[in-house]
């Protein structure tokens, strides 16, 4: 196996196969900490604010983090995935609770 083919047998994938990029990082990062604070100040149910907070701050504690480092390579792909969970809910209780001008 190359020095290529290790590299790119530990960068962290998401579940569909796909490479955790670090723009994807940046922008689930971006993104979470958006819908966490918007949440807070919609009063947004307290366990949504839980899981939005939650994968908010593993993103930022790891986008410092190269994406082929073991604690990347182990966390990001079912962090990636909770928060592309947490940000669906977020959406819909947005849309179901909020004016239409500001969802």
């Amino acid at each position: 196996m190359s020095k290529r083919q290790r590299a790119e047998s530990k960068r962290a994938t998401q579940p569909e196969g796909k490479p955790v990029t670090q723009l994807d990082i940046n922008h689930l990062r971006r993104e979470a900490r958006t819908a966490l604070e918007l949440a807070i100040v919609c009063l947004a149910p307290t366990d949504l604010v839980d899981r939005l907070a939650a994968v908010a701050g593993i993103i930022e504690a790891m986008s410092e983090l190269p994406v082929d480092c073991a604690p990347a390579v182990t966390l990001l792909p079912k962090t990636a995935a909770r928060a592309k969970s947490a940000l669906d809910d977020w959406h819909q209780w947005e849309k179901k609770h909020l004016p239409k001008g500001l969802a």
